[in-house]
């Protein structure tokens, strides 16, 4: 079993907070060493949120296309199939569920995936990576979201 850490901060820079006015910017840390800024979604919070900033709910959306990225390129090496560039523009939809509260209803993967050598995959091998690497996305296995994967020609 893995432990994984994040390191969350914000300071209230002199603002007042208690009239729910104050930034929403604050910084990410990760146990590597890489540090960015993050803030509320622009979405959610627009006056006070840093633009600049990473929100959580892009974050969510590049923690399921990174982890379904990671696991079709492990995929495709046992298969034997060289991978030269892999992009995804996923998108996520934020809206109220089933029990009327916001969440990420919908994530949509839309990975472009270009291939080189003697031994290319058809149509159907590419699907089968990818509905592979779906079944077997650890962050895809953690969330109730609908994770779609519509692979871009």
């Amino acid at each position: 079993m893995a432990s994984y850490t994040a390191s969350i901060k914000w300071n209230r820079n002199g603002e007042v907070f208690t009239d729910n006015k104050y930034s929403r910017g604050h910084e990410w840390s990760f146990d590597g060493g890489v540090s960015f800024r993050a803030s509320a979604s622009p979405h959610v919070v627009p006056r006070f949120a840093d633009p600049n900033g990473v929100d959580p709910e892009e974050a969510f959306v590049a923690s399921l296309s990174s982890c379904h990225m990671l696991t079709f390129l492990s995929m495709a090496a046992m298969k034997q199939f060289t991978v030269d560039s892999y992009v995804d523009e996923a998108i996520g939809t934020l809206a109220k569920n089933a029990k009327g509260k916001l969440a990420m209803v919908d994530v949509v993967l839309r990975p472009k995936v270009v291939f080189s050598g003697a031994n290319l995959p058809n149509p159907a091998d590419i699907n089968q990576l990818h509905d592979r690497a779906h079944e077997e996305c650890f962050i895809a296995n953690s969330v109730t979201t609908n994770v779609r994967c519509e692979p871009v020609k």
